[in-house]
């Protein structure tokens, strides 16, 4: 939709490089937000006087529940309303920079880091198809340097990588000559690409180098036959049986050196850089924040660019114009002083039809950063984000000054980077006691603290002043993977609660410190995400108490003739009819809007719950799950039946037990329903609101009830997941019954 105001940003008599509009359904926004908080506080009216008219313990214990439930709801939806504010729409004009830039030294270099941490749950042959996606960017590429993280510590993502070096020297060129914008060779060459000699010539070459990797992860090492250079041999050698993934010195290798190495149309190569930092089992290593961080100094060390961009190691580049519409903001003549960011949407691939996990996020990656956007700007979601070196080095008023200089941003590299000065002082950076007695993690760097490294750095950046803007190209930035099954979904989700209660709760709230910092819509925005797992008090509330009331014969809400009723009709209807229309209109479909709101039911009574009841065991210093790897191994059969839209349990994981409760009970107490009110037992007029929850949820559970009683294939829900579940549903009822009137 257009915008009703337009600014274009320009300077210096040039044309513009960006523009921004307001959206025109703002107005409409704000003022149906005036009148739903109306209904809100009449609701919790209706609440305060139908507990102090309760006549017995057991309705006021049973109607409680409720007013706790709506006032985290009411929060909640005060949080979302920060995002409809004041959206945004952003375009760039990448075709103007050239008065801005004129040659190709002046375009400003580009360090790029790709984090990895397994190479069985993120296969190297992936990692290394984000890496090549980059690196063939229409872009200097004497001004481009790569940085492979891998927290795993495998000689098999260092092999991937040596076969990478080599297969670049030929990919490069052959991007370059033919313009193709699809960059990353695995999704070339399974698209619909134009046939020749010579793109059937590169193919084979990727089909060998794609071979000689998954043959080495086959074996689980590396083949003499493979390793034909002395230097190679010689990078391998470090990894020796006193060499374990939690202990073991820093590893790096430059695997290609722009001012030396060229491709085979003798055109300069991108840098190429292999990095596992020093790890030890007597220190902190802080995982993936830790992991950049280290990323952070080594590349100051070795070449510094002013521009740094994060990928996660399944997404790879899908647009090689990415870092142009980065450079409509960054070079801009007029642009804001404080920015320090440009954060792209996450967008996925291979997503089925209905997206029946809700993967694609659309509310958290286009929606709500559109809405941060008009006011100081998206968050930072830990992939497809171009940062300003500086950013990393304190607020903008003031610097924090590194306790070396060679990490000052404005440190110029003047020496190779596989010179014996640089590699040393690179080594010693990535040592895993560097970090003691120092800034980085809390002032300076990716800050520590969360489980989501990435909401909780940019929430500090934001909150020392740092500004950032959402940037959407036609063609989106980047594409990456999506997990089929959904306890890998659920698991990711609750590892996400976690974090973010952890910041929520913390001294550094943004309810507290980001009020004060930002003001009170920005902190709105970022509280929402932080209280995240907090929907689970509302979804199980409503997931099992009227159902349970239905069974017990104790009305609690009002009749359809009672004039209250109009005001639960409305905040359900309008809540749902908002939530459908800002979706719809961000690109989404009404089947994937259904799923989208399945999936925040079904997260609600799992990850989001599990997610509360670990943070509360962690505040209570008992021990806990870690970090887990999301995994990006595709089983055959799981992705045939993602495919067809079928949901994936399989496994017996505590977290699928209150689900398949809430979906069993919501069943009977439905039916149960039905069947009093055919009889004549009960009127539907008073039963009317009980029974539509029962049937919405019964409806949502279809999966389960599939999974639980039509399905025999290997995804199904474990015999022993239902038995213990419907074990629990009797003891819920019994206990229940002994509350009726």
């Amino acid at each position: 939709m257009k915008g009703s105001t337009e600014k274009i940003t320009t300077g210096h008599g040039h044309p513009p490089l960006n523009t921004v509009k307001v959206r025109r359904r703002t107005p409409l926004n704000r003022m149906f937000a005036a009148v739903y908080l109306a209904g809100a506080l009449a609701l919790f009216y209706h609440h305060a006087r139908t507990l102090l008219s309760s006549t017995t313990i057991s309705s006021f214990l049973i109607r409680f529940p409720f007013l706790i439930a709506d006032i985290v709801l009411v929060f909640m939806w005060s949080t979302t309303q920060s995002f409809r504010t004041r959206p945004v729409i952003r375009r760039e004009f990448p075709e103007n920079l050239k008065p801005v830039l004129q040659n190709s030294g002046e375009f400003p270099g580009l360090d790029v880091f790709i984090c990895t941490a397994d190479p069985y749950k993120e296969p190297p042959l992936g990692v290394v198809n984000t890496a090549l996606s980059v690196m063939a960017y229409e872009y200097p590429t004497e001004k481009i340097s790569v940085y492979v993280s891998d927290d795993g510590g495998s000689e098999l993502t260092l092999f991937a990588f040596m076969e990478a070096a080599k297969f670049a020297g030929y990919w490069l060129p052959f991007c370059r000559k033919k313009k193709i914008e699809e960059r990353c060779p695995e999704a070339y060459f399974r698209s619909n690409y134009a046939y020749c000699s010579e793109t059937e010539d590169i193919k084979i070459k990727y089909e060998v180098m794609k071979q000689r990797i998954e043959t080495t992860m086959e074996r689980g090492k590396v083949g003499d036959e493979y390793v034909t250079k002395e230097e190679e041999r010689e990078a391998l050698r470090k990894w020796t049986h006193k060499f374990t993934r939690q202990n073991h010195s820093t590893v790096i290798q430059v695997l290609l050196e722009s001012g030396k190495d060229k491709d085979n149309s003798d055109s300069l190569m991108p840098n190429l850089i292999y990095l596992s930092r020093q790890k030890s089992t007597a220190s902190p290593h802080h995982f993936k924040a830790g992991a950049l961080n280290t990323l952070l100094r080594v590349s100051a060390i070795m070449t510094n660019s002013p521009i740094v961009l994060t990928l996660d190691c399944d997404m790879y580049s899908n647009n090689p114009l990415t870092p142009q519409h980065v450079l409509c903001y960054i070079c801009d003549p007029a642009k804001d002083p404080k920015l320090g960011y440009i954060q792209f949407p996450q967008r996925f691939h291979g997503l089925n039809k209905n997206d029946i996990y809700a993967s694609e996020f659309i509310p958290l990656f286009l929606t709500n950063p559109a809405g941060m956007d008009g006011l100081a700007g998206p968050s930072y979601v830990g992939t497809g984000c171009f940062f300003c070196r500086r950013v990393f080095f304190g607020p903008p008023s003031s610097m924090v000054v590194p306790e070396i200089p060679e990490l000052s941003p404005d440190h110029v590299v003047d020496k190779p980077i596989s010179s014996q000065e640089v590699l040393a002082l690179a080594n010693n950076v990535a040592g895993c006691n560097y970090e003691e007695d120092s800034n980085w993690g809390s002032k300076v760097g990716f800050r520590y603290g969360s489980l989501v490294e990435d909401y909780y750095t940019g929430y500090q950046l934001q909150c020392e002043g740092w500004r950032s803007r959402l940037c959407q190209p036609d063609r989106e930035a980047f594409l990456g993977d999506v997990p089929i099954s959904l306890n890998e979904v659920l698991s990711q989700n609750k590892r996400w609660s976690i974090g973010l209660l952890e910041v929520g709760f913390s001294k550094y709230s943004p309810v507290t410190l980001g009020v004060i910092a930002m003001g009170p819509l920005m902190a709105l925005s970022y509280a929402h995400y932080a209280f995240w797992a907090i929907w689970s008090l509302p979804i199980t509330i409503y997931g099992f108490l009227p159902q349970l009331a239905l069974l017990i014969n104790l009305p609690i809400f009002p009749k359809v003739s009672d004039p209250w009723f109009i005001l639960y009709a409305f905040l359900f209807m309008s809540s749902y009819t908002q939530d459908c229309i800002d979706f719809v209109l961000a690109g989404g479909t009404l089947q994937i809007w259904w799923s989208e709101q399945r999936m925040w039911l079904i997260r609600g009574v799992t990850s989001y719950l599990f997610g509360s009841f670990e943070f509360s065991l962690r505040c209570l210093g008992f021990p806990t799950s870690g970090f887990n790897v999301t995994s990006k191994v595709v089983d055959d059969e799981q992705g045939k039946r993602y495919e067809q839209g079928v949901f994936e349990f399989g496994v017996a994981s505590t977290m699928f037990v209150p689900l398949t409760m809430a979906a069993m009970i919501n069943l009977v107490s439905f039916f149960h329903g039905v069947i009093e009110i055919s009889r004549g037992r009960r009127r539907m007029e008073e039963w009317f609101i009980g029974m539509f929850i029962a049937g919405f949820v019964t409806v949502n559970c279809w999966p389960i009830y599939e999974a639980v009683a039509l399905r025999k294939d290997k995804g199904r829900i474990p015999t022993k997941t239902t038995i213990i579940s419907a074990v629990l549903v009797f003891a819920l009822y019994t206990a229940a019954s002994f509350t009726s009137p």
